[in-house]
């Protein structure tokens, strides 16, 4: 499915939801304010040329400076880059922050590039972004396939451009060079404290007696309430082992959950009772792929586990399933073998439309990944606050600033979907979109 379609979808599903004044404003969202494209010409280590074609959506900056990552995938297009740009617009809002969303991408393999050949395609992307972004116009951050050491290139090029320093113009960057504390786990640490939100607000209401069914029945159980049971035996798999998944399924491992199967790539690795995410990890990277990473309590069992595919872990009969690698991994042909109670979006755009109107009516509670997955742009947003101000905070702080953010923007969205008894999806949507019409109507009223 085309992505920016499939992310347009998504506001079509919260129109009839939205005065008639407010849905001009809702028109105006569906199309980024710019998309700017270029070809990056890269020179090889063979001597040779490559042409690389590179985007920058800037969707919407009614809230204040566009803010939004970049990916080098092979799979990168300019529809794709747009809907993840309209997607940071929804997710900056809803987080509260002053920010409105871009994104930006090229097309190319990383893993097939040398490390000098990557620094150069690194420092074109800059030059090719530098008219169009600034620590107060548009401020670029890590995606798939991008990291700390890439943000340095390209934030080291971009002041070459305009001369001068400005490391508040991109976010992730390493410690030395204005990163912040706790910045590698924050998306990961997000999805875990919005997962614990969940439950803290659904045993209270459980206790108290309510039993709304949108957000309390099982998809595949008599008993609604998985999440009454001890953290210990509430169950995880988590697709996709890159930066995100690994740091979910750790902190989720270490605050008590069961995290029984995580995959990469190639394939996912099946422990029922549970296995170790930094001793897999770490066996990951000796092996080059998670085949035979069975690990637990620190120890790695060749023959402990089960090797499946991607498609059989989005199929198990967890209670908690996080999809954490690309768009579109759940689609309508896969809803109806969909075992999980609870799906945490931790990529963006895992679910399609129609699968997660169908997963909708299956009663699988849906934290979506505008929400689920923001704890990265507001850890962004802290690094951009302190690179301003010059001064920097410990990791402890910023935890304790990241978890009240993500606790206050959740209590908005619980509260939304209560009163309108709606999903969780379609009332970050609502509170994430009026927020920004407020903005636009302050800015250019129609």
């Amino acid at each position: 499915m085309d992505p920016f379609k499939n992310a347009l979808s998504f506001l079509d599903d919260i129109s009839s939801y939205l005065s008639p004044a407010d849905k001009p404003y809702l028109a105006r969202l569906k199309n980024p304010n710019h998309v700017h494209k270029d070809i990056l010409q890269v020179s090889m280590d063979d001597g040779s040329k490559k042409d690389f074609p590179a985007f920058r959506s800037q969707h919407n900056n009614a809230l204040g400076p566009y803010k939004g990552g970049i990916r080098f995938h092979p799979g990168v297009t300019e529809a794709e880059i747009k809907a993840l740009s309209l997607w940071m617009s929804l997710k900056c809002s809803i987080a509260g922050l002053p920010y409105g969303g871009s994104k930006g991408g090229v097309i190319v393999d990383p893993k097939k590039l040398s490390k000098s050949e990557l620094e150069s395609l690194s420092r074109a992307y800059a030059r090719f972004l530098a008219p169009h972004i600034g620590e107060h116009v548009d401020v670029p951050a890590p995606d798939v396939n991008t990291n700390p050491q890439i943000m340095a290139y390209l934030l080291d090029e971009y002041e070459k451009v305009i001369g001068h320093h400005a490391p508040g113009a991109f976010t992730g960057k390493p410690l030395i060079l204005g990163g912040s504390m706790g910045r590698d786990k924050a998306t990961g640490y997000g999805g875990v404290l919005a997962l614990k939100f969940l439950i803290e607000k659904l045993k209270s209401k459980h206790s108290g007696g309510s039993q709304t069914a949108p957000l309390h029945k099982a998809p595949s159980s008599d008993t609604p309430t998985w999440y009454m049971k001890p953290i210990s035996q509430i169950t995880v798999a988590v697709q996709g082992f890159g930066n995100v998944g690994y740091f979910f399924a750790k902190i989720a491992s270490e605050q008590g959950f069961r995290v029984v199967a995580v995959s990469d790539s190639k394939g996912a690795t099946y422990l029922e009772t549970g296995l170790d995410p930094v001793a897999t990890m770490e066996c990951k990277r000796q092996k080059g792929s998670l085949a035979g990473c069975y690990c637990k309590g620190g120890v790695c069992d060749l023959k402990g586990g089960t090797m499946m595919s991607n498609e059989d872990l989005l199929q198990l009969p967890v209670d908690i399933l996080v999809p954490s690698a690309l768009e579109n991994v759940i689609t309508k042909d896969n809803t109806s073998k969909i075992k999980a109670s609870v799906i945490v979006e931790m990529a963006n755009g895992p679910i399609t439309s129609e699968a997660d109107h169908l997963l909708t009516s299956k009663n699988v509670l849906i934290i979506p990944d505008i929400y689920a997955n923001s704890g990265g742009v507001s850890v962004s947003y802290f690094e951009w606050v302190q690179n301003l101000m010059g001064y920097y905070w410990t990791e402890e702080e910023v935890d304790e600033k990241l978890e009240a953010l993500m606790k206050t923007s959740f209590n908005k969205m619980f509260k939304r979907s209560e009163e309108g008894t709606i999903s969780l999806r379609k009332a970050a949507y609502l509170v994430a979109v009026e927020r920004i019409i407020e903005a636009e109507r302050m800015r250019r009223p129609l």
